[in-house]
């Protein structure tokens, strides 16, 4: 099977082109390389069934391709926040173009959407029929509402025009090719634990995240994809619930760090609680993740250590 990867060269879409190449497909990734790194998918460049493909996913592209991912979006605050304008043009832009090649071709195409659709929310945990409290002014919205409007396109073409979609709604998701300055909480605590720096905690810390290893998020989407009779969206994260401050001692403890923890400001719209209700996706996917958060932070401080 030929399969497009948009956002291939990223922190999710290189784990997603390893595991679909491994499967025997053939695999073309398309990035701009503006969060995604060549590094990440470097070790394929010599096989022939992975092509990479330099190409903004605002422009139109035409490929002849049976399954599209279209994961192309800075995904963390840091850099979806440099240039939001940017941002919204990727979601809602890329989304477009994606969904048209879908049309002309024929192709099955999934979104990988994020729990930011349910913004700061008031239901908790959040399911898929939650329809979310996003600040449309603030900071995050860029991100919030792009991806919040590319769901709404999907959803337009499937109606109007038929075409066979896929929606994913991605958690807080941590594992190896990170990148080390992307603001992402798990990233941050490893990153100053490994340099002996102090761990910085925004708020009191008892604002809550679900932590996702890469390798069960990648499965969940490979099922969501080929799956019949399913369209979504589905919540794909890990229903276990920590607070910020028992992740950031979870950090220290892995690392042997003399870190200390220090407290600073909330950021504005940063939500207090995150947790996916997972019934949909055990009962249509037959999916739940496997990789508990010691091993996991285990093996993602492993690839910090090797890159640092």
């Amino acid at each position: 099977m030929r399969v497009l990867i948009t956002g291939g060269a990223g922190f999710l879409g290189s784990h997603l082109c390893d595991r679909l190449i491994e499967q025997g497909n053939k695999v073309i990734c398309l990035d701009n390389f503006y969060t995604g790194s060549k590094q990440n998918i470097d070790k394929h460049n010599s096989n022939p069934n992975f092509e990479a493909i330099c190409h903004d996913v605002v422009d139109p592209y035409n490929l002849e391709v049976d399954q599209i991912y279209n994961l192309a979006c800075p995904a963390s605050p840091v850099h979806y926040q440099y240039d939001p304008i940017k941002t919204i043009r990727t979601s809602v832009l890329g989304a477009i173009n994606a969904l048209e090649l879908s049309r002309r071709i024929d192709a099955r195409v999934l979104q990988a959407s994020t729990s930011e659709v349910y913004g700061d929310p008031e239901v908790h945990p959040q399911s898929e029929d939650y329809r979310g409290n996003v600040n449309i002014i603030g900071p995050r919205a860029c991100y919030d509402e792009g991806k919040r409007c590319a769901e709404t396109l999907f959803f337009d073409y499937h109606r109007k025009n038929k075409v066979d979609i896929r929606v994913v709604r991605i958690f807080n998701t941590y594992g190896p090719r990170m990148m080390i300055d992307d603001g992402r909480v798990v990233s941050n605590f490893i990153i100053q634990a490994l340099r002996g720096k102090n761990i910085t905690v925004y708020g009191d810390g008892n604002q809550t995240r679900s932590f996702c290893y890469v390798d069960d998020l990648i499965e969940s989407m490979i099922r969501m994809m080929n799956q019949e009779g399913v369209i979504g969206p589905i919540n794909t994260g890990n229903h276990h619930e920590f607070t910020v401050l028992q992740l950031a001692k979870k950090v220290v403890d892995l690392t042997n760090s003399k870190s200390k923890i220090i407290f600073e400001d909330l950021p504005v719209d940063d939500p207090m609680q995150r947790k996916p209700d997972n019934t949909l996706a055990l009962k249509a996917l037959n999916w739940e993740p496997r990789v508990q958060l010691d091993e996991g932070l285990k093996k993602t401080i492993q690839y910090f250590e090797s890159v640092l």
